[in-house]
């Protein structure tokens, strides 16, 4: 084996996706540490609505948590905000404006009956070390409660505000490789048995026939140990290929990326 270093402290979930589907724009953002791509209006509310569901879940009430995920939205600066074909000032203020009225309405939707947990932590960062796997996995837990179903466990609770509700987690494998990050971090970090991650996704508009706008999906982790095995071969694979990467190439048909990775190849912007 190689003696070469690793580029990297840790594997995360949004790092592991980001290195599979474009190599060349992971190497800038997790490597180099350039972060210049603006977030979605839609990823800028998704935050908020985590920033207000933190510190709900830590004690506050629901008007002062809702208030500090305005105070966050309305914090983040124009040039953090891909604002797609809206270039004038006018535009961008009646975006921000639709933006904030967008996630006003889907706390709302969650704070009207949220679900109820006894509280371990929120907003949990944890690293773990896996046997077999060279690099450590990071990931952080929106909230870790007492289980349910296993009084002797913990659960782990996940949230996304959507335009549309998701497929079940057993035809969504992102779900299964994101849970499978915070279970090992959130077992690191508390020595307790984890049993399962669940879900919970809030619809930001509001459905006509009146059904819910909370869905809720659950994976409980004794009915999935095949995944286990997938998932400590793939960080392992995925860890070899990248000691071994000698060329960081671009992927043009990345739609987040795609066209930025091919203009820094060709600039030659990254000598990798």
């Amino acid at each position: 084996m190689s003696k070469k270093k690793y580029p990297i402290k840790h594997w995360s979930y949004s790092s592991l996706i980001a290195y599979l589907r474009n190599p060349l724009a992971w190497y800038k953002r997790y490597v180099e540490g350039v972060y210049d791509i603006p977030g979605t209006p839609a990823s800028v509310i998704g935050q908020a609505g985590h920033v207000a569901l933190q510190h709900f879940y830590s004690g506050l009430s629901k008007d002062a948590a809702i208030n500090l995920g305005l105070e966050y939205l309305r914090n983040v600066s124009d040039f953090e905000i891909n604002f797609g074909k809206i270039s004038s000032k006018r535009g961008r203020g009646n975006k921000r404006k639709k933006m904030e009225k967008e996630y006003k309405q889907a706390i709302n939707f969650y704070l009207a009956r949220p679900p109820r947990h006894k509280v371990l932590g929120t907003e949990v960062k944890s690293l773990s070390y896996i046997p077999g796997v060279p690099i450590p996995v990071k990931a952080i837990s929106d909230l870790v409660v007492s289980s349910h179903v296993d009084k002797n466990a913990v659960d782990i609770v996940d949230h996304k505000f959507v335009n549309a509700f998701g497929k079940r987690e057993t035809d969504n494998p992102l779900f299964m490789l994101q849970a499978l990050f915070n279970y090992y971090t959130v077992l690191s970090k508390f020595n307790k048995p984890v049993r399962r991650f669940i879900v919970y996704e809030c619809k930001k508009t509001k459905n006509r026939d009146g059904k819910t706008q909370l869905r809720r999906h659950y994976i409980d982790f004794q009915n999935h140990q095949d995944e286990f095995r997938f998932f400590r071969d793939l960080i392992a694979d995925t860890s070899y290929d990248l000691l071994t990467r000698k060329k960081f190439l671009p992927n043009p048909t990345d739609m987040f990326e795609g066209k930025e990775s091919l203009e820094i190849y060709r600039l030659k912007l990254i000598d990798k």
